[in-house]
């Protein structure tokens, strides 16, 4: 199934609802990164949350989401924008945990539950909007659900999930949100509250070939598309852009570098591409300064 994500809404307009299908680009981000299965998932169920959230964007907006738990992963950090564009990474792609007690991937183990989840919205106005929730579980849907509660006062239900196959590729990634606005009736919570606690895991879901809308159907009556968007990893890197960090780091620096390696390697936190430059090319920024 094509990575896509759609808007959409039910109970005559009285709940929006979002729902992505990430799966490529989560095996992307595995294979750049080289994932274990563990932080492949946590990884991909942030990355999902990003995709869904840089939707409730528009323009040029965008987020950055950081996840610090205290686990042995370290930090998640997933940008997102409204164009349905994302990347992201962790500090310690290799952490490999037993399964927890349910047989299922630890990710809450390696996520950590002593921190917190910070959210950056770029709104293009002067001053960037932050959210900062505690992590109250680590396995992450849960922890989305809290900051949309608490940060954003917008009731929500948050489902996140990553299969990942026996070879390690990423067999299914994806999520959906639901969020009740107002003029909701308690016996629409209440139905909305069953069909959530009867629904499979979206990755079930996702592995039986549902599409987006039909995952939605699943939790709510009388789902109407508003419309779709394809959603793609995008990193902004470019030799470029890493030219100029260097150049950023002054001559005496440079020099230094020059005289102990005799050339610089840098390589893209998001996207793991790496950029040399050889002893000619720091002469050359150099002679520049």
């Amino acid at each position: 199934m094509r990575d896509y994500l759609i808007r959409a809404t039910a109970m005559e307009g009285k709940v929006r609802a979002f729902a992505v299908c990430s799966t490529g680009i989560v095996e992307e981000l595995s294979r750049r990164h080289q994932t274990t299965p563990t932080s492949a998932a946590a990884l991909g169920r942030t990355v999902s949350a990003g995709l869904m959230m840089g939707a409730m964007l528009k323009g040029e907006e965008k987020l950055t989401i950081m996840i610090k738990g205290g686990g042995p992963i370290g930090q998640i950090v997933v940008d997102a924008n409204a164009k349905g564009e994302v990347r992201g990474y962790v500090s310690n792609p290799e952490v490999d945990l037993p399964l927890n007690e349910e047989g299922k991937l630890d990710v809450a183990g390696a996520v950590g539950t002593d921190g917190f989840l910070n959210i950056t919205k770029d709104l293009g106005l002067k001053e960037p909007y932050r959210g900062s929730v505690p992590i109250i579980s680590g396995e992450l849907a849960e922890d989305f659900t809290f900051y949309f509660a608490k940060s954003e006062q917008t009731p929500s239900a948050v489902a996140l999930g990553v299969l990942v196959d026996v070879d390690h590729s990423i067999k299914a990634a994806g999520g959906f949100v639901i969020q009740l606005l107002p003029g909701l009736k308690d016996d629409e919570i209440t139905l909305i509250e069953l069909l959530l606690s009867r629904v499979e895991p979206v990755t079930k879901l996702l592995e039986k070939g549902l599409n987006m809308e039909q995952i939605l159907s699943h939790v709510l009556p009388d789902v109407e598309v508003l419309d779709e968007m394809e959603v793609h990893f995008r990193c902004k890197c470019s030799r470029e852009r890493v030219e100029q960090t260097l150049i950023s780091l002054g001559r005496s620096e440079l020099e230094q570098i020059l005289e102990d390696d005799g050339r610089a390697e840098l390589v893209c936190h998001f996207c793991n591409e790496r950029y040399l430059f050889e002893e000619e090319d720091l002469r050359t920024i150099i002679s520049d300064l």
